[in-house]
């Protein structure tokens, strides 16, 4: 008897775990399956969104990869990329230096973290005003200094540069948080050890700080750089028309721009295949190289 109400009790439980897993199984095959494989088929086809999807079969790869302007937005989501090693080091650094206990690191913390938690339009429109060539702050800011700085979001030598500037200030605090809980939990036993081996502040670093941070690094190289492949709303917001000579516009605004714009949807969706095959790549590379650098504490 008392068998049958545990085996009638596990029943009810389990019916009740298939309910929950089921919510976000089913959720993902609606609305992430679904239309993928909706998308690659578009790839293949003739469609405007609205009328009937013609089979082209591979005639919009054919085209894309005659595109200049294809070329040009990956060219320009790739350069904007440089930000993120940038990135990388300079939160390590905060990390570092907000790590110690000394007066005024929680406030630090809290101010650095900011830009995380807003809207990114909202920032985006914040820093379209601070290039500003006529009355920008960036601009004010030089002529404290003596230089006369130039209207950089209409430049193409400039505009680039300063979307990777607004992107590594947008997340820096997010990076510094990971690293500095890294940093936290790398055992203090480590640094005395090297300690009384005669190790120095920057052996330490470099043998102890480095390796024990790595799988975070490793975590925000990857997350970086499928983010920034993915890069839209700044180039949206600041450069809406893709910046002068296009020098500004990432593939996923030349994708949203054949899509919404010119309804080519299935161009679009070719373009978006092929971004998805570069990310994809990228990433499992970067998965290689984590294995093959790999350490083991033990």
């Amino acid at each position: 008897m008392k068998t049958k109400s545990i085996s009638k009790l596990y029943r009810t439980e389990q019916r009740y775990a298939y309910l929950f897993v089921a919510a976000p199984v089913i959720g993902f095959f609606l609305f992430a399956f679904v239309p993928l494989m909706y998308s690659v088929y578009g790839a293949f086809t003739n469609w405007n969104g609205l009328g009937q999807m013609k089979f082209i079969g591979f005639e919009n790869f054919v085209n894309l990869f005659q595109d200049e302007y294809f070329y040009k937005s990956m060219y320009n989501t790739i350069f904007m990329m440089i930000g993120i090693p940038i990135g990388i080091v300079l939160a390590l650094l905060l990390a570092l230096a907000l790590n110690r206990k000394i007066f005024g690191t929680d406030t630090f913390r809290v101010i650095y973290y900011i830009p995380v938690i807003s809207s990114i339009a909202a920032v985006s429109i914040l820093w379209q005003w601070a290039y500003n060539g006529d009355y920008g702050l960036v601009n004010q800011f030089l002529a404290l200094i003596g230089i006369d700085g130039p209207n950089w979001l209409q430049n193409t030598e400039t505009v680039k540069p300063a979307l990777i500037l607004m992107a590594i200030w947008k997340g820096l605090g997010y990076t510094m948080l990971l690293y500095l809980a890294a940093l936290q939990s790398v055992p203090k036993s480590f640094y005395e050890a090297a300690k009384l081996d005669g190790a120095n502040a920057w052996q330490s670093f470099w043998h102890i700080t480095l390796p024990m941070v790595k799988p975070v690094t490793f975590f925000i190289i990857v997350t970086n750089i499928i983010g920034g492949a993915q890069i839209f709303t700044e180039i949206n917001v600041m450069t809406p028309t893709g910046g002068p000579e296009y020098s500004s516009a990432s593939a996923v605004f030349y994708i949203w721009q054949k899509s919404f714009g010119n309804f080519q949807l299935g161009y679009a969706s070719a373009m978006a295949l092929v971004l998805g095959l570069f990310i994809f790549i990228v990433t499992l590379l970067q998965f290689r190289m984590n294995e093959k650098s790999s350490f083991d504490l033990d």
